[in-house]
């Protein structure tokens, strides 16, 4: 019996306090807080800046949008004007004269010396 005592005893003084607690938690005091605590942001996220949106990956800009694109890649031999992948995979070569346009890598294709290229939009 002493032992059941000593037991409910501790288990008072547990209880007691966590009930307590909560009613410190669900205060609407608890989830308000006061207007010396509030901080602002360094960085307006809703309006960030077009080098940071450049810096930052493709799935973790304001809106998602690709790295990659299609060129207009110019031939140094015969000046043919052939469209290709920024991120191709393959050797492409000229339709007309079978020169090397570009290589791939690991990643964007490394254009062959001597050739131009235009970006292009839409």
């Amino acid at each position: 019996m002493d032992y059941e005592k000593g037991m409910l005893s501790r288990v008072h003084y547990i209880v007691v306090p966590l009930c307590h607690a909560n009613l410190a938690i669900t205060s609407s005091s608890f989830f308000r807080a006061p207007a010396a605590d509030i901080m602002t942001l360094a960085v307006d996220l809703l309006n960030p800046s077009v080098e940071h949106e450049k810096r930052s990956h493709k799935l973790k800009r304001l809106v998602q949008s690709p790295d990659s694109y299609f060129m207009d890649v110019k031939c140094p031999g015969c000046l043919n004007i052939s469209t290709v992948f920024s991120h191709a995979q393959t050797v492409v070569l000229c339709s007309s004269c079978g020169t090397v346009l570009c290589q791939p890598t690991g990643g964007r294709a490394r254009l062959t010396e001597g050739s131009s290229f235009r970006r292009k939009h839409n």
